[in-house]
């Protein structure tokens, strides 16, 4: 092979991962050669102004993505970079890529199936090279930085899109609806044997007829196929205790990730996870299998995963009650054989604790709890639509990025809706990738006539984009517009009142509302303590009189239309 033809990573020691001005020129010369096969184009800008690129590599030569949709043709996704100090994986597409350029017979195996990639997804970590972030990692020696410009992490920026970045990535998965998708990462956490672990969509959640089918017969498939490839694969390493020996969990990848995210479009995912402590040549050696071995699923399988597809989107359309929240069943554990090490626990240097270390001369092998059932254990009667009102942009905007169908309302009109009353929130202490999440969130379910104006938006769930529409917009939905804080301002009572005057007028109002003193009498008996702080005693009175009440103040402002 001519060394213009080599990666950077190839041309160098095996512990070394391209720059992404290499990667990116590197693909714009191969694109240039062989554009019968591939087709390499900008598709956004990131924060700092770089641009963002992805490529198609097609066996005859078609890449426009609505002819390839027209012939039903398989859609596989290669996600890299997103992490960019964990990027064997960007190392690993660069060659398979070339490989489909240079080899006709690996060219006609993709048969009609359709290789979508983002060679680098944060482009902006990217160019952010050092030598030191990686605390526990084996090489490679020098690698991008974990968060972007404005220091978010793009692996948990899949739902609220705070960046530009997150915004492309919405528009151009949902432009091409892959089947299958895979997003390439490296493992922090225990020691053990294996090299490639591996996150997969939550087989429950993901739900319909797709879990079964990733359950019995896709993940089984991968990890033969790993386990032929010489790579023996575990699942992710997610211990529900200090170490692998006390049992593991399946990682609940909600959609403020890849996967959880893919899943609202009905789309299988999975995150390769390499072992941080192995070699850099290793762990790019067994992420290059793990895709090929992914995409070879897909290319045998691709009509019935396309097919599944369609009867889970279908089977949204007609289900009188939606799940928004699973959580897992510790009770029924199922066994995975475990190949580990022997957990050591020894007394700290640094401090009058006990540490946790793993002796590699004492490897193990045995069956050891895996916890893989998550059931919904919050579930919502579907409603027939959503409304939106007009001026919340931000959600409206999210869910035109993802496709959502929706329509304007011509006319004001009063219409009877059920909507939600925001109980209570507790949020986070500190701010988490740029938002004080709103981890429990409790709802009253109410109705009554609502003012809609022309231009709010109505979102029916008789549509693809359905299942995005629903676990965005339902407020306890793991990743949730509202628990994003797209709508704090509902939660801010604006109106207030002068304890001097409020006083007097307090007991007047509660003279003349019957069930403002029912409300306060059972107050008073459930917090006497709080009976000595006028403020208290005044704002609960405030809060809930019938006088002064605010309409908006904690009313969820999407409505649902129940018939």
């Amino acid at each position: 092979m001519h060394n213009s033809l080599l990666t950077p990573y190839e041309q160098g020691n095996h512990n070394q991962t391209t720059s992404w001005a290499d990667c990116i020129a590197w693909y714009q010369m191969l694109a240039a050669r062989f554009p019968g096969v591939l087709q390499f184009d900008q598709i956004g800008v990131s924060d700092m102004g770089l641009p963002m690129h992805a490529g198609v590599v097609s066996a005859d030569g078609i890449f426009d993505r609505d002819a390839i949709k027209a012939a039903g043709r398989p859609v596989f996704f290669n996600n890299n970079g997103i992490h960019p100090g964990e990027p064997e994986g960007i190392d690993a597409c660069m060659a398979l890529v070339r490989d489909f350029c240079v080899e006709p017979a690996r060219l006609a195996a993709l048969k009609h199936t359709v290789l979508l990639f983002i060679p680098i997804y944060n482009v902006d970590g990217s160019v952010n090279r050092n030598a030191s972030s990686r605390v526990n990692q084996d090489g490679p020696e020098s690698f991008g930085f974990r968060g972007n410009s404005r220091h978010l992490d793009l692996n948990r920026d899949f739902a609220k899109c705070d960046t530009r970045a997150a915004r492309v990535f919405n528009e151009h998965f949902t432009y091409w609806d892959p089947d299958v998708m895979v997003d390439t990462h490296t493992s922090n956490g225990a020691d053990y044997s294996y090299t490639m672990t591996l996150i997969h969509t939550q087989a429950d959640k993901l739900g319909g007829s797709l879990g079964p089918f990733l359950t019995d017969t896709m993940l089984p498939a991968m990890f033969a196929g790993m386990a032929e490839r010489g790579w023996p694969t575990c699942p992710y390493v997610n211990p529900v205790q200090d170490s692998p020996d006390h049992g593991i969990a399946e990682f609940l990848e909600t959609p403020r990730f890849s996967t959880g995210y893919a899943a609202l479009h009905h789309t299988i995912g999975f995150m390769p996870e390499t072992h941080m402590l192995k070699s850099f040549a290793a762990r790019y050696d067994s992420m290059r299998a793990l895709v090929e071995t992914a995409l070879a699923f897909t290319v045998a399988h691709g009509a019935t995963i396309a097919a599944l597809r369609r009867v889970d989107r279908a089977n949204l359309r007609s289900a009188r009650r939606l799940p928004v929240h699973w959580a897992m069943d510790a009770s029924r554990p199922s066994q995975f054989r475990f190949e580990g090490y022997a957990a050591v626990y020894s007394p700290s240097v640094l401090g009058d604790y006990t540490r946790l270390s793993y002796d590699r001369s004492a490897p193990w092998e045995r069956q050891i709890a895996y916890y893989n059932r998550f059931p919904a254990d919050i579930e919502v009667p579907a409603p027939s639509a959503y409304i939106v009102p007009q001026q919340w942009i931000e959600a409206i905007e999210r869910l035109q990025w993802n496709g959502v169908l929706m329509e304007r309302l011509s006319a004001d009109e009063t219409r009877e809706l059920d909507y939600y009353h925001i109980a209570d929130v507790s949020s986070r202490a500190n701010a988490y990738e740029g938002h004080m999440f709103h981890d429990e969130v409790v709802l009253e379910r109410r109705r009554a006539p609502l003012q809609l104006r022309a231009g709010d938006y109505l979102v029916r769930l008789d549509q693809d984009q359905a299942r995005y529409a629903v676990e965005m917009l339902e407020p306890q939905g793991h990743d949730s517009y509202f628990r994003w804080g797209l709508f704090n301002s509902v939660l801010e009572k604006k109106e207030a009142y002068s304890d001097y005057v409020f006083e007097d007028h307090a007991a007047e109002l509660l003279r003349d509302e019957p069930a403002l003193q029912v409300k306060f009498a059972a107050w008073k008996l459930a917090n006497p303590a709080l009976l000595a702080n006028q403020n208290a005693v005044l704002d609960f009175i405030f809060a809930h009189c019938e006088r002064y009440r605010e309409p908006e103040w904690r009313r969820y402002p999407v409505f649902m239309v129940m018939d």
